[in-house]
């Protein structure tokens, strides 16, 4: 009851409901946007011969990079390229902030440098969706790529020039969509518009899984099967909220300061240090390294099943062991997943810049003696935590690759998906941001929130990149 007394204080808010009413016409020009066809490229063709050429290989890079996007590339609708070129250019951006010392100065400057950083993401992301919509169009013009179907009836100059900048255009139009949520609506709106194409997947993934349930028809799950589903999908969920929330709090004291003819008492205060410091970035990583060969194999499938060629041959049995359900893909998955967990942690969290921001400010963490012992002491305690927290982001993304084995559950990409990994991730966490948000405008106007003990916490910036 009290959740639903909460969302009607939404619309006692005038401020807040129009935020809400905003968001929700935004998201509903963005699912429009992914139906909206690419001239010149048969949808439903293109569906069909992806969706084959995905359930031959075990799923593709384009059936991952297509959950972000709300199955607006297997369509190769306007927006097909979804944000994801944004999203690869910020994480760019990110990594050479942390080595070029300009970058970093830059970043430093207040909103200043922020607005900066931000052109540059910007820059970056048009650069990176006209590449990517090149390189798309070339693919889908090529009828050796689908088996010898035709996708493209009519293949030509005026096709690779409206279909380039189709796509750039849909890219660059989605990133002002997000960035305008983010001014005027409720949350972070890029996270906003992946969850919400994550969560359109949903419906379908649902309905598959209706045809499962009888367990006279055949193929059925049986009431166990179903029963240890249901289990593990709220084991995983509790993991998930769990993980992203989950985070150390180091004390730190603030010395007496004397301003004019008055001392103040020194200020106790927390600085937390999340468990899943990378978000989801080292499943992306990971994911697409090792689906990238399989995806490569489903392309040129005359190379690499060619036996008079020793490469080809290699290659081969490379991907036969890189791909589901062999237990050396799952192996390099975990290993790989931990690797960047550690990269991006390492990159990104700066210990002796945080020990130098609270000597400057005459703080201190009791015990550890300023300077040098403090930055010390920082990454000491985010190198202990980070690694379990590597080790159960390992084990929620391999639930779903573990489910789609025959020899575990053979559930179909799409339900499995359900159960854990990048979608879970995300959507988790941009829901425990977006509830934050609002409980804190509901809090501001002295109204109660949506829980009655303790606070949502939520993340200081993207649930994608962080």
């Amino acid at each position: 009851m009290k959740f639903f007394s909460s969302l009607a204080n939404i619309f006692k808010l005038p401020e807040l409901r129009d935020r809400v009413i905003f968001t929700l016409g935004i998201i509903a020009v963005v699912r429009f946007g992914a139906y909206v066809p690419t001239p010149g490229v048969d949808g439903e063709v293109l569906l069909r011969v992806i969706e084959q050429q995905a359930a031959r290989m075990g799923g593709n890079i384009l059936m991952f990079m297509d959950m972000f996007t709300g199955g607006a590339m297997q369509r190769c609708t306007l927006f097909a390229l979804g944000v994801m070129p944004y999203i690869s250019a910020s994480i760019i951006l990110q990594l050479l902030i942390a080595v070029i010392p300009t970058l970093e100065k830059i970043a430093r400057e207040g909103e200043a440098g922020q607005k900066k950083i931000r052109e540059f993401t910007r820059y970056g992301t048009l650069v990176l969706s006209l590449l990517q919509a090149v390189f798309i169009a070339r693919f889908l013009a090529n009828p050796a790529n689908f088996a010898g179907v035709n996708v493209v009836p009519h293949a030509g100059f005026l096709f690779y020039m409206s279909t380039t900048f189709t796509l750039a255009c849909g890219t660059m139009f989605l990133m002002w969509l997000g960035e305008q949520i983010t001014d005027k609506g409720i949350g972070n709106g890029i996270s906003l518009i992946i969850t919400v194409n994550i969560l359109s997947r949903v419906p379908t993934a649902l309905t598959r899984a209706w045809t499962y349930l009888d367990p006279g028809a055949a193929g059925g799950w049986s009431p166990v099967k179903i029963l240890m589903l249901l289990v593990i999908f709220i084991g995983v969920t509790l993991a998930v909220v769990m993980l992203t929330q989950g985070e150390r709090r180091i004390p730190v004291q603030y010395a007496k300061r004397v301003i004019g003819r008055k001392q103040y008492m020194g200020q106790a205060t927390t600085i937390p240090f999340r468990v899943n410091y990378a978000g989801v970035i080292p499943i992306i990583f990971a994911s697409s390294l090792l689906l990238f060969p399989a995806t490569v194999s489903g392309f040129m499938g005359g190379f690499v099943n060619n036996p008079d060629s020793m490469l080809g041959s290699t290659f081969g049995h490379v991907v036969q062991f890189l791909t589901p359900p062999s237990m050396v893909y799952y192996v390099f998955y975990v290993l790989l997943i931990v690797f960047f967990c550690f990269f991006w942690t390492a990159t990104q969290f700066n210990p002796i810049q945080m020990a130098e921001d609270l000597r400057r400010n005459s703080a201190f963490v009791p015990g550890i003696r300023p300077g040098k012992a403090t930055s010390d002491f920082f990454d000491k305690t985010m190198t202990r935590i980070t690694l379990p927290g590597a080790i159960f982001l390992a084990m929620v993304a391999i639930v779903p690759d573990i489910l789609t084995s025959q020899r575990v559950m053979g559930l179909n990409y799409e339900i499995a998906n359900l159960f854990g990994g990048t979608s879970l991730l995300i959507i988790v966490g941009v829901a425990l941001d977006t509830m934050r948000q609002i409980e804190a405008h509901l809090l501001a106007r002295h109204y109660e929130g949506f829980m009655q003990r303790g606070r949502i916490r939520g993340r200081s910036s993207s649930a994608v990149r962080n």
